[in-house]
């Protein structure tokens, strides 16, 4: 089970986030602006999600803004303690860690399928994404993970396999989360272009294995870097 930390921020107004008229059901638009907050790292772990404030900043009723939190709660993304209210998750050290090992595992696989299905255009879309994320990295933590999503599109595209966009796709929020995690320690974005640049020149060599090992190891080196960080976020709100 994920451990709630609560912080006394209360949430900031996020940029954009309006329900609009739209043909999707009105729950639907809150569940993915929320959602869309926490995964950008606009809601941090740990921070509290007050209904009231909710309320107003989205002008929606009470009764929406409970029913997606219960469905945020669902998705592991939000934590609602017992007379106290929902706060944004903070993965326990032990859930961190799988999380970690389940994108090592599959990320891995993901870039052998790529080297055994992709086409020479694919190929090219990947070093035009990894250079584009190289470039991002230098903006900071949320520009980075934007680039860096792209990439793992063109990786995923490449890979053309069903089974593994569906079970990283089941975990992207969570995932998402960690990876923020990880690249707001100082020093660990230039590290991460590094090593996947590696990640990259060893697909364009063809070379399969080396390419999944440096691909698990990329991950592994953000394990570390992610687990120190939520060590620091816990430290700071307890």
């Amino acid at each position: 089970m994920s451990r709630a930390v609560q912080s006394a921020e209360q949430p900031s107004a996020w940029k954009n986030a309006q329900v609009g008229r739209v043909a999707a059901p009105l729950r639907d638009q809150v569940l993915g602006i929320v959602r869309q907050a926490i995964m950008d790292f606009e809601l941090k772990p740990g921070q509290r999600l007050v209904e009231r404030e909710l309320i107003e900043h989205l002008g929606v009723s009470r009764s929406t803004v409970r029913e997606v939190l219960g469905q945020l709660s669902a998705e592991g993304l939000v934590t609602i303690v017992p007379q106290k209210g929902a706060v944004v998750t903070v993965p326990t050290a032990e859930d961190a860690a799988d999380l970690y090992e389940i994108r090592a595992s599959l990320e891995a696989l993901a870039v052998r399928r790529f080297v055994e299905r992709a086409t020479e255009a694919q190929r090219a879309a990947l070093r035009v994404a990894f250079d584009e994320y190289a470039r991002a990295s230098e903006d900071g933590a949320v520009s980075a993970l934007v680039a860096k999503d792209e990439l793992y599109r063109v990786l995923l595209d490449g890979a053309d396999s069903a089974p593994i966009q569906q079970l990283l796709a089941s975990a992207q929020g969570r995932v998402r989360a960690m990876r923020a995690t990880s690249l707001s320690e100082p020093g660990r974005a230039r590290e991460a272009v590094e090593e996947l640049r590696l990640v990259v020149e060893a697909i364009e060599a063809g070379k399969a294995a080396q390419a999944a090992k440096l691909c698990a190891a990329h991950v592994r080196a953000a394990a570390r870097s992610g687990l120190r960080r939520l060590a620091e976020i816990e430290s700071d709100l307890t």
